[in-house]
Parts: structure tokens; sequence; C-alpha cells
């Protein structure tokens, strides 16, 4: 069955007169979702730009103005492509990778439990293999988090139970493996 095309349309990433970039993000997530490029977890637009700022901002300023009314309808969009473009490249080779890993070992986990696990927790579960606990800081080096992304992460994972807090002291906090997990490593 053939897939259905995306419509011709110019993508203008940031053209809010305030500057949303969450919505202008959201919005390039849900047309790559739409025509089958979602990736699952393996990629998201947000991890990608907060790696390096400076980076994001020099290639989203496509034009002096920042009203998409006065000027920037018509702006040469070719370094915000570029950039964009980079990182899906970037994400689909991560995945290649993670896919090729996966047929090396057989091409199939035999733990359900471990099949219901995304991709980040996997290679979350590396980090467990060498120390009982773990810092945000070190979990966002595995996965190319910052260390505030990696402790909103963790505190989501805690609340989903698939982590539990070792050391709760809000400098020093660490993380382990919840009870139903530690048989995984």
């Amino acid at each position: 069955m053939a897939r259905e095309r995306p419509p011709a349309f110019r993508p203008l990433f940031h053209p809010f007169y305030d500057g949303n970039g969450r919505t202008a993000r959201l919005a390039a997530t849900l047309v790559m979702r739409r025509y089958g490029y979602g990736l699952k977890g393996v990629y998201a637009l947000e991890e990608y730009y907060a790696r390096d700022p400076a980076a994001y901002y020099a290639a989203v300023a496509a034009h002096p103005h920042h009203n998409y009314y006065f000027g920037r309808a018509g702006a040469d969009l070719t370094n915000w492509l570029d950039y964009f473009c980079t990182g899906v490249a970037e994400a689909f080779e991560k995945v290649k990778k993670v896919a090729d890993a996966e047929r090396k070992r057989g091409g199939r986990d035999k733990n359900n439990q471990l099949r219901e696990l995304d991709s980040r927790q996997r290679l979350a579960l590396t980090l467990f293999a060498r120390q009982q606990n773990i810092t945000a800081a070190e979990l966002g080096e595995v996965l190319g988090l910052s260390a505030r992304n990696a402790a909103v992460l963790c505190r989501k994972w805690v609340n989903a139970g698939f982590l539990s807090v070792a050391d709760p002291s809000k400098r020093a906090r660490k993380y382990r493996l919840a009870p139903e997990f530690a048989d995984l490593v």
C-alpha cells in the first residue's frame, strides 16, 4: 500500500509573534508522526534542541524580524532545515544501532518484562548493570539528555514504578531500579 505523501507546505517552526517554540515543535512532531516518522520515544525534538541551545537559536533565526507577517514568511529556511534534518538523521542512526544490536543478540528479547520497556529504559539498564545506584546526571550522559531533562525523566520513572529513590537528598539524589525490575540486570 502506498504511503500518503505530505502536502506541499513551507515549514515555519517559529511562526508566532510571541516566539511560541513549544507549540511549533509540537506541530513539527505531529506532522512527523502523521506521516510515519514517529519513532515512539527514540527521538524527541526537545532532547536534540536541549543539547546545544546556541545552535538551535542560530538555526531558528531565519529572519531579522520575529513576526511572520513582517517579512518572515519569505525567509530563507535553509539553515533551519539543515539543523532539523541533522537531528532527524541522528535519531534514525540511533534507531539503526539499536536494531543492529538486537539482531546480533538473536532478534528478540526473551523476557516479557523487558519487552515492555521503552528504548530509554533499556539503555538505563546498562547503567544499572555496572552499579546499583545512579544519578540523573549519569542517566543524562547515557541518554544524551541535559541534567534537567534527565531529572524530569527520573521523576517520571519513579512515578511509573520503574525506579525508586535510593538517596532522597536534593544535591546527591540517587535512584535504583524498582524491585520488580532489579532481576533484569
